[in-house]
């Protein structure tokens, strides 16, 4: 399983390539809000979000996250995930009902993929 945690840049091509393990046109994210950094890949949100606790990130800083590849930039995110169940955080479900964490994503996601 290719999971890439994403501190710099990531360019287009290298994110189809993380895209071609499971979903092709889609690949999973999560974002740490608070260190914003990202990573890319896997079957599961919870690979991912795995991943980034190995590296020091913390629970309630992470959220799922899909982008879709062949969609605009304004609709590529789709922020739905069961990692994104906290009813201690205010969020009941799989969808991130916070707007500014959706725009701190959108932000984060932005600045480092191409």
């Amino acid at each position: 399983m290719n999971i890439r945690i994403i501190r710099d840049k990531i360019t287009k091509p290298e994110l189809e390539e993380l895209a071609k393990e499971f979903y092709v046109e889609m690949v999973k994210g999560v974002a740490d809000i608070e260190r914003n950094i990202i990573a890319l890949g896997g079957e599961w949100h919870m690979d991912a979000n795995q991943v980034l606790i190995e590296d020091g990130s913390n629970q309630q800083n992470l959220w799922g996250f899909n982008i879709y590849l062949n969609k605009p930039k304004k609709e590529m995110l789709e922020y739905n995930s069961l990692i994104n169940i906290r009813p201690n955080q205010g969020n009941k479900s799989m969808e991130i009902e916070n707007e500014e964490i959706k725009n701190k994503i959108f932000e984060i996601v932005n600045n480092l993929v191409k």
